[in-house]
């Protein structure tokens, strides 16, 4: 019998605790908080916190621990409640959870990326544009708006000749805007073929040796360890029917993996109900492993959003050139997407979500989304 097993089948009164390996603390507001980043929970704690969890670093029991504190076993049993509720200390009989064991695939890049990572998702959002517009006039009266661009008032100025953008290229990169607004035609499946081609098909590969052969996309990744997959919710397609499908870039084919809702789109851009008329939406997300195996240090984590990034905006000139209203946004409900594509969250995870639709009839540029004044 393994010693994980027998530590399980140990009585109550052996039971034993250890410390979760996804722990940071730090103070706010003259509080010490401590946050399990792999579960996202928090706690705020005191010296008897912070003496338990050093105490706990192996599976090792609480007895010793209470006699050597001069703590009641009430309280030591309180505290360890807590600990165990949060996450925060792993208990003998009690299976580690999922999103824990998972997270061993971060193992190089923790605690740095693992802590953005997963404290920033699922974050609150308003959707309601006039509560949008009074937080902003609220934020207004705390500080002002930064400038948007950083002036050098001393220094030699070298005045750059105009530039006459007359070609189709310069053109599309002019054109470039995100629509709010969208007509009520389907786009084509070739539409789509060519959109999800361009942007996430694989072009060509290139014989690394040892390491295998790397994948070459239209836009850059570091490395070529291309971590970017792409699903598309499908919702006005001809010759598509409605669903959620990943797309294979070696084979630039899609794969069914969900059902959709008309409301789908919408809730998986956190209410954002303008983008619910798009023809059809791609969620970029990450395996994070690919670039994690190649660049086992904490920078690397950067390079996955660089690159949704790189995608993202490939996709959206790319529907510029054929005349189509594109749209990105990184206002996702993160949770809700990953269960709706069947992901874990932690070995891939979504980052970052572009669309397209038509153009209503007579508009050919975006219109300015209309805020309060």
């Amino acid at each position: 019998m393994s010693q994980a097993a027998e530590i399980r089948r140990a009585p109550p009164a052996a039971r034993l605790f250890r410390r979760s390996p996804h722990i940071v603390c730090h103070w706010a507001d003259g509080a010490l908080v401590i946050r399990n980043y792999a579960t996202r929970t928090m706690l705020s704690g005191d010296a008897l916190t912070l003496g338990l969890l050093e105490y706990f670093g192996d599976w090792r029991p609480a007895a010793p621990l209470s006699r050597m504190l001069s703590v009641s076993p009430a309280r030591m049993r309180r505290a360890l409640r807590l600990l165990v509720r949060t996450s925060m200390l792993h208990q003998s009989d009690r299976p580690v959870k999922p999103a824990e064991q998972a997270m061993t695939a971060w193992s190089d890049w923790n605690p740095e990326a693992g802590f953005f990572h997963f404290f920033t998702k699922d974050a609150p959002y308003a959707a309601d544009t006039e509560v949008a517009v009074a937080y902003l006039r609220k934020r207004l009266e705390e500080r002002p708006v930064p400038p948007s661009a950083k002036p050098y008032r001393n220094g030699v100025r070298i005045r750059l000749p105009a530039v006459h953008a007359r070609d189709r290229f310069s053109r599309v990169l002019l054109a470039r805007r995100t629509w709010r607004q969208f007509g009520g035609r389907p786009v084509s499946v070739r539409t789509l073929s060519t959109l999800m081609r361009l942007t996430f098909g694989t072009h060509k590969f290139l014989d690394l040796g040892a390491i295998g052969k790397a994948m070459l996309r239209t836009s850059p990744s570091a490395g070529a360890c291309h971590p970017l997959e792409a699903y598309v919710v499908v919702r006005k397609v001809n010759g598509v029917a409605p669903g959620i499908y990943h797309y294979r870039p070696h084979d630039h084919e899609l794969v069914r993996v969900n059902r959709t809702s008309r409301s789908t789109i919408a809730r998986h851009l956190c209410g954002q109900s303008w983008y619910g008329d798009a023809s059809f939406l791609v969620l970029i997300t990450a395996v994070f492993a690919r670039t994690e195996w190649k660049y086992p240090f904490p920078r690397a984590y950067r390079a996955v959003l660089l690159e949704a990034g790189h995608f993202c905006q490939t996709f959206c000139l790319a529907a510029t050139a054929f005349r189509l209203a594109p749209f990105c946004s990184a206002a996702l409900a993160d949770s809700l997407v990953e269960r709706d594509l069947r992901l874990d969250g932690v070995t891939e995870s979504v980052l970052y979500a572009c669309g397209v639709g038509t153009r209503p009839r007579g508009v050919r540029s975006a219109p300015w989304p209309r805020v309060g004044r």
